[in-house]
């Protein structure tokens, strides 16, 4: 799963010698992406990165019988949870999962007076299916920052 701030703008800390260093905002999300199974029993978090102007990161959701019912990286784009199917379950949990997420991390920061911050209204998803996926988008995750001036979501590649 992605998700964005609005307009791409670098809010979360810097990308420095290939590593991300969080400012105050950036620590905001991570505890925010580190409390989602607390709040939702049937989620196990996975790799996960927090970028200057988005946050990578994989999740498993399990069903009541402890199925793994979707894993979630980047990709497609996902709507609000209003124009989901009612049918896609996987989804529908998907958007409430990053719907809480992007509220409480958003109150904080607004809380600490980064009033006009803005997510982006929807998110990106794929449903990985296979082990050799899941190494492969954990590989992403993790170069992330080493390959941040060639990464689609740096502000002076929009330009491009």
């Amino acid at each position: 799963m992605t998700v964005c701030v609005n307009d791409m703008k670098e809010c979360f800390g810097e990308v420095r010698d290939g590593k991300m260093i969080l400012n105050e905002f950036g620590e905001f999300v991570k505890k925010c992406w580190l409390e989602i199974p607390q709040h939702f029993k049937e989620v196990e978090l996975d790799e996960f990165q927090i970028m200057p102007n988005h946050i990578h990161g994989v999740l498993n959701i399990y069903n009541n019988n402890d199925n793994i019912i979707g894993d979630t990286n980047i990709h497609g784009p996902v709507g609000t949870r209003h124009a989901l199917s009612l049918q896609d379950r996987k989804h529908q949990k998907l958007s409430v999962i990053v719907g809480s997420f992007k509220s409480a991390s958003s109150k904080l920061i607004h809380q600490s007076g980064f009033t006009n911050f803005q997510w982006e209204r929807s998110f990106y998803d794929h449903i990985i299916d296979t082990e050799q996926e899941l190494d492969k988008i954990r590989d992403y995750i993790i170069s992330n920052p080493s390959k941040w001036d060639e990464d689609r979501n740096n502000p002076k590649n929009l330009l491009k």
